[in-house]
């Protein structure tokens, strides 16, 4: 028989910080903690639980340790069959914080009599009310100690945000370790994604590219869809300040961060517009690109079938692109099967409406970067804006110094808000056309046939012109001339 056999068998539960979980002495020391205050009492330990880096205070936070445990605890046996008569913890506010888990410990505890509960002051003795209720008491002074740090952690956070102050935690792609100076490699290649992505490019083509250069993330993973589109929708791009997922404001606008910018604010704009036009799709801004992965031809969701049904109503269904070897150019847009959605009853050679439509385009797009020469008009809702804001902090105040009711206040401001994020929504929407437009000069036509555009870009450029194309039937049956008359264009702006 061993020394240690007269000991009473306990288990030892520890919840660990991030740095000590992540440093082996750390864990080897809350190790010898529990191992002399087991000693001291008279206990020996015969396993040791410990979550590490998991808040005893978060309601929808799972303790996998601190589960296992209480059901040992409730069985007064190991899954080995290992006897266990108690519990050596550092400290109550390292067990528990939420008065559920305090009251559900004690019940798989005291389950038995005759078991044991020290932390690093001794021996307490659950079974007594009085020793429980002081336990309670000191939960509920600990859960309302965590709400204060939480409290002043978000005061913090909301401080460093409107001071412009950069964010912790690894430094961002584009940005040196200071996470305020450029690193001009990286710099320039999220520079030009933007300019792309504003230009029409899609985000699949530009992830292409940066996979054949080898291009990596900061932790030296290949990039992927999500990530490129997080880093150019995110704010501190053009300088400005998140937080929360909104924008960090003054009585001067959003705020301007400590750092250096790679884009301008009303590129970032630009590219905030289309982001958010296609997660509210009933919100578009005129000219948004909807490709999400570039189609291989150049009309696929723009033209629509124009064939007036029984009830005198058009399809309207997209029209798809199906092989004809036996036409120039192999392919005609025609309409789906009505088991598809469609009717089934148009379609047109694919080479000559792609020929007038980029012709009829081009044309447009020629006129408005002749016009735009004389200079661009500026964003018509700008006094607006700058009036309810300045409307709102006014009524903000006086609510706050109880001059305006409540009565007032909330409906009146709820009104104001609701009209403030619209004008917003329309600013950014207008920084993106101005942006698109901005790339579309008198040389237009040269760039599309000289291989300069992409896919994607002429796409782009065709929905900054254009709704839709409307195909009408031909009529007669049997095959007739290609008629342009049969293309009805719905443009843009009239």
């Amino acid at each position: 028989m061993s020394g240690n056999d007269h000991l009473v068998p306990v288990v030892a539960y520890a919840r660990i910080s991030a740095d000590l979980a992540r440093d082996a002495h750390g864990v080897d020391d809350q190790h010898k903690v529990n191992d002399g205050t087991a000693a001291a009492v008279g206990c020996r330990i015969v396993h040791y639980y410990t979550d590490n880096d998991l808040s005893a205070a978060k309601a929808d936070l799972v303790r996998p340790d601190f589960e296992a445990m209480l059901k040992v605890l409730k069985a007064g046996r190991m899954p080995d069959g290992q006897a266990v008569r108690g519990v050596v913890v550092v400290a109550d506010d390292r067990l528990v914080r939420r008065v559920g888990d305090y009251e559900r410990f004690v019940d798989a505890l005291t389950f038995e009599d005759g078991r044991v509960y020290a932390d690093a002051k001794g021996l307490k003795d659950l079974y007594n009310e009085d020793v429980e209720s002081m336990g309670l008491f000191g939960v509920v002074i600990s859960k309302a100690e965590v709400r204060k740090i939480r409290r002043r952690t978000r005061r913090s956070h909301r401080r460093r945000a409107e001071q412009g102050i950069p964010v912790g935690g690894t430094r961002p792609f584009g940005w040196e370790d200071d996470k305020r100076t450029l690193r001009p490699d990286e710099a320039e290649k999220l520079a030009q994604a933007a300019r792309d992505v504003i230009a029409g490019k899609s985000l699949h083509s530009i992830l292409l590219q940066w996979r054949d250069e080898g291009l990596r993330t900061v932790h030296g993973n290949p990039w992927a869809a999500r990530s490129l589109k997080l880093a150019l929708w995110n704010p501190r791009l053009c300088g400005w300040r998140r937080h929360n997922g909104q924008l960090v404001r003054n009585a001067d606008g959003p705020v301007v961060g400590q750092w250096e910018p790679i884009i301008t604010p009303a590129e970032w704009m630009a590219i905030d517009a289309l982001f958010s036009a296609r997660i509210r799709p009933n919100v578009k801004a005129d000219g948004t690109v909807t490709d999400y992965r570039t189609p291989s031809h150049l009309l696929t969701g723009i033209l629509r079938c124009g064939k007036p049904g029984a009830d005198g109503q058009i399809c309207n269904a997209p029209m798809r692109v199906s092989t004809r070897p036996d036409l120039s150019g192999g392919f005609i847009y025609q309409c789906p099967s009505r088991s598809m959605g469609g009717c089934g009853g148009s379609g047109r050679n694919g080479v000559k409406v792609d020929e007038y439509v980029t012709e009829a385009v081009l044309a447009k797009l020629e006129e408005r970067a002749a016009v735009r020469t004389r200079g661009d008009a500026p964003w018509d809702g700008t006094e607006e804006l700058e009036r309810l804001t300045k409307k709102q902090r006014t009524m903000l105040q006086k609510w706050q110094e109880d001059l305006v009711s409540d009565e007032l206040f909330f409906p009146e401001n709820q009104k104001m808000e609701v009209r403030i994020k619209h004008l917003r929504r329309e600013r950014t929407e207008h920084a993106l056309r101005v942006q698109r437009a901005s790339k579309v000069t008198v040389d237009v036509r040269e760039r599309w046939f000289s291989g300069d555009l992409d896919m994607a870009q002429k796409r782009a450029l065709i929905r900054e012109a254009l709704h839709a194309v409307l195909i009408l039937p031909v009529g007669g049956g049997g095959r007739r001339p290609f008629n342009p008359d049969l293309l009805i264009l719905k443009w843009v702006n009239g």
